[in-house]
């Protein structure tokens, strides 16, 4: 890597660390760079304009990646088992296991869901989406951490289909 290469990363983590954004990819020709910063607090909202002010070239290529801390990630980067179904967020919001702070969960790892069951609730502009299982089974592990923001896609739960 050269010097002025060098700097324009350098640049690059401050800015990230500066906008308190967790995750970052980068995919430049055959150059490809993931910065992750642990224990970073929930990521805030950035004018994205700066960063192409910072790295012009590089604009077009960067992926930003919101992401919530490390803690709450880790689970979702372990690879899911044989035979068993993720249920994925359809919408961008926040991630509630259960209907009110203090209520029991929709459902815990071991409970037996159908489909079409409220699992959760994904709060998308003050709106209270209710998620429902699109498989019949056994709630395996949930993967989302409550109150954290999840993206379209994101799997919330893995669930072992009967």
């Amino acid at each position: 890597m050269e010097a002025n290469e060098l700097k324009d990363l350098r640049e690059l983590v401050e800015f990230l660390k500066d906008n308190k954004i967790a995750e970052f990819d980068l995919e430049r020709g055959d150059l490809k760079v993931r910065i992750k910063f642990t224990g970073a607090p929930a990521p805030a909202a950035i004018d994205y304009s700066q960063l192409a002010s910072l790295l012009p070239q590089q604009a077009a290529a960067t992926t930003p990646v919101a992401s919530a801390p490390s803690a709450a990630a880790a689970p979702a980067a372990e690879a899911p088992a044989e035979n068993v179904h993720e249920v994925k967020s359809p919408i961008v919001g926040t991630f509630y296991e259960s209907s009110a702070p203090g209520a029991a969960p929709f459902v815990k790892p071991g409970d037996q869901v159908e489909v079409g069951q409220v699992i959760c609730i994904v709060e998308a502009m003050k709106l209270m989406n209710e998620i429902e299982s699109d498989v019949a089974g056994e709630v395996v592990r949930r993967i989302a951490a409550n109150g954290q923001p999840v993206e379209y896609g994101q799997p919330l739960f893995a669930i072992k289909p009967r």
